[in-house]
């Protein structure tokens, strides 16, 4: 009996570590702009992909996707013709992923003139050093 729960606490513990790895990179600028644009556009090719998100270097693009794909979160599809063409599109996990960040988003629109508020009186004097 007491294996089992030694078995149990692994368990848990290797759950925990990767559900922090899963928050770490998802809840990250790039993948959040990614997902709202792949949600938005639906099947998208990579340059198009830069454009749309905006101010993102190919590498970080590329780092992004890459990840993304890893965790299940999109599909990568090449065409085989010359130059390839590569497109990206939301997976149904990725789908679910956009829509448990939606209440994110909401909440920013809904606040963004509170947390200006906040920031100007902070910059004001309300900054400790």
């Amino acid at each position: 009996m007491g294996k089992l729960l030694v078995k149990e606490t692994e368990e848990v513990r290797k759950m925990k570590a990767l559900v922090r790895e899963i928050i770490e990179r998802v809840a990250d600028k790039w993948t959040m702009l990614v997902l709202e644009v792949l949600e938005e556009h639906g099947v998208v090719r990579f340059t198009r992909l830069g454009e749309l998100v905006g101010d993102i270097s190919q590498k970080m693009l590329t780092k992004t996707v890459r990840q993304m794909e890893r965790d299940g979160l999109v599909t990568r599809t090449v065409h085989p013709v010359i130059p390839p063409r590569v497109e990206y599109q939301l997976t149904e996990l990725g789908h679910s992923l956009g829509a448990a960040f939606c209440g994110v988003w909401i909440w920013a629109e809904e606040h963004w003139g509170e947390i200006e508020l906040a920031r100007k009186a902070f910059g004001e004097g309300g900054q400790r050093g």
